[in-house]
C-alpha cells in the first residue's frame, strides 16, 4: 500500500476501526508517559525524600508554561498537516515539517535561557520554602538546559501521528519511558545524583528517541520527509500553525496560571504538606486526563482529514465515538479515586502520614465531577481539529479563566476556618460549569455539520 493510499483510508475505512487504529497507540503512549511521570515521582519520594516530592510540585507551573509553547507548535502543525494531506497538498506538508523544526528550536532555546535566568525568584513566587526551594531549583535547572530537546521530541511525535504513523509515535514514547525507567533509579539510587538525576534521565531519554525520530523522517522513499530546501521559514505556514495551535497554548498557559494560584494558595493555607499533596494528586489525575488526550490524538487526524475532504457524516461519527470512550475513561478514574485514594497516594511518600492523608482527601474532592470531564476535553480538541480555533480557544479559557480562577479566589473565603477546602472544591466546581458549556456548543456545531 502506498502512502497516498494509507492517507485515503482516513476517508474510507470504517470509523470505529479507524479510531481504534489511531487512538490505541496514542492512548498507550500517553498512558505510558503518565505512568512514568508517576513512577518518577515515586523514585524521587522514596529515594530523595518528602521535601523533594513537595519541591517537585512547585515545578508544575514552569513545566506547563514550556509545554504551552511546545503544544502550540506540535498540535497546530499536526492539525494543519492532517488538513493538507486531506487536500492532497503534499508540497505544503513537507514545508510544515521543516517549519516545525525551526519553531521548536527557537522556542526551546529562548524559553530555556530566559526561565533559567529568573528561576530562583520564580520558584519563591510560586510558594517555595527554604526546605523545598533547593529541590525544585535543581530539578528545573537540568530540564531547562535540555528544553530544546524536549520541544523537538514532542513536535516530531505529533507529526508522526498526523502522517499516518501512530505506532511509531507510540514507540517513541515507549522508548522514552523505557530509557527513563532504567536511568532514573541508576542516577538517583546508584550514582546518588538526587533529584538532578531524575531530570537528567528524562532529558537523556528524549534525546535518544529524538535521534530515532530524525531517522524516521529522513527516509528517502517516504512521501513526507525532511528535505533541506523545506527547512526554510514560511510566514504563512508558521502563522497558520500557531493560530490553530493557539487553543492548546492557552490551555497550557492557563494551566500554568492556575498552577501558580493553586500552589500559592496551598502554601498559604496548608504549608508545604498541602503543596506536596496537590503535587501527588495532580500526577494521578493527569494519568486519567492524558489517556483522554491520547484518545483525542487518535481522533484529530481522522477529524481533520474528513473535514478537509467534506465527509461530514464520518466527522460526526468519530466525534461521538470519542466522547463515549472518553466518558468511560474518566468515570473509571472517578471510581478508582473514590474507593482506592489512600493506597494510590501512599506510594509517593515514605513515613509521612500527614502528607498521605492530605493527598487522599484532596484526590476524592478533585474527581467529584470527573465523569463529565471527558466530554469537555474532547470538545476542545474537536473544534481545534476541524479548524475552528476561536471556539476551541473559548472553551479553553472558560474552564481555566472564567470558572476555575474565580473559584480559587472566592471559595476559600467562603469556607470559614478551613479555606484549604475551598481551594480543593474549586476544581470540581469549574469542571461541572465547563462541561455544561461544552455540551451546548457541541450540540449546536453538530446541527450545523448535519446541515452541511
Amino acid at each position: 500500500m502506498t502512502q497516498t493510499e494509507k492517507f485515503a483510508e482516513l476517508a474510507e475505512k470504517p470509523v470505529g476501526r479507524l479510531l481504534l487504529q489511531y487512538a490505541i497507540p496514542a492512548i498507550i503512549a500517553m498512558a505510558a508517559s503518565s505512568v512514568y511521570n508517576i513512577i518518577d515521582g515515586i523514585f524521587i519520594g522514596q529515594g530523595v525524600g518528602d521535601n523533594a516530592i513537595m519541591g517537585l510540585a512547585l515545578t508544575t507551573p514552569i513545566m506547563n508554561l514550556t509545554a504551552a509553547f511546545g503544544a502550540m507548535v506540535g498540535v497546530g502543525a499536526s492539525t494543519l498537516m492532517s488538513v493538507r494531506l486531506g487536500q492532497k497538498d503534499y508540497a505544503t506538508a513537507k514545508k510544515i515539517l521543516g517549519n516545525v523544526l525551526i519553531m521548536n528550536t527557537v522556542m526551546g532555546l529562548t524559553l530555556g535561557v530566559l526561565i533559567q535566568i529568573f528561576l530562583s525568584p520564580i520558584l519563591r513566587f510560586f510558594g517555595a520554602s527554604d526546605a523545598t526551594l533547593p529541590y525544585a531549583y535543581d530539578f528545573m535547572t537540568v530540564l531547562l538546559t535540555g528544553n530544546v530537546v524536549t520541544h523537538l521530541y514532542l513536535g516530531l511525535n505529533a507529526l508522526l501521528r498526523s502522517t499516518n504513523r501512530p505506532r511509531h509515535a507510540m514507540y517513541a514514547t515507549f522508548g522514552t519511558v523505557g530509557i527513563n525507567c532504567v536511568l532514573a533509579p541508576l542516577f538517583i539510587f546508584v550514582l546518588d545524583m538526587g533529584i538532578r538525576g531524575a531530570a537528567l534521565a528524562t532529558i537523556t531519554a528524549q534525546a535518544v528517541m529524538l535521534l530515532w525520530q530524525f531517522r524516521l523522517f529522513s527516509k528517502p522513499d517516504d512521501l513526507i520527509r525532511l528535505e533541506r530546501r523545506a527547512i526554510r521559514a514560511n510566514r504563512r505556514i508558521m502563522g497558520d500553525a500557531l493560530l490553530i495551535g493557539l487553543p492548546q497554548f492557552l490551555v497550557n498557559a492557563c494551566a500554568c496560571l492556575v498552577s501558580i494560584i493553586i500552589t500559592r494558595s496551598m502554601a498559604q493555607y496548608g504549608g508545604d504538606v498541602a503543596v506536596g499533596a496537590f503535587g501527588i494528586t495532580n500526577r494521578l489525575v493527569m494519568l486519567m486526563v492524558f489517556i483522554v488526550v491520547g484518545l483525542n490524538q487518535g481522533m484529530q487526524p481522522i477529524a481533520g482529514y474528513n473535514y478537509g475532504a467534506q465527509q461530514m457524516d464520518r466527522l460526526i461519527t468519530v466525534l461521538k465515538y470519542t466522547i463515549y470512550a472518553a466518558t468511560v475513561i474518566t468515570t473509571t478514574g472517578f471510581l478508582a479515586s473514590m474507593f482506592f485514594a489512600r493506597p494510590m497516594v501512599s506510594v509517593f511518600a515514605k513515613d509521612a502520614p500527614a502528607l498521605i492523608d492530605a493527598a487522599a482527601h484532596g484526590l476524592r474532592i478533585i474527581v467529584l465531577l470527573f465523569p463529565l470531564v471527558g466530554m469537555q476535553i474532547v470538545s476542545t480538541a474537536f473544534f481545534q481539529s476541524i479548524g475552528f480555533p476561536a471556539k476551541s480557544i473559548f472553551l479553553s479559557l472558560t474552564r481555566q479563566v472564567l470558572f476555575l480562577i474565580p473559584c480559587l479566589l472566592i471559595l476559600p473565603q467562603l469556607w470559614g476556618d478551613t479555606p484549604l477546602e475551598g481551594v480543593w472544591y474549586a476544581m470540581p466546581t469549574s469542571d461541572g460549569a465547563a462541561a455544561l458549556l461544552s455540551a451546548v456548543l457541541l450540540y449546536k456545531q453538530i446541527k450545523k455539520l448535519r446541515k452541511a
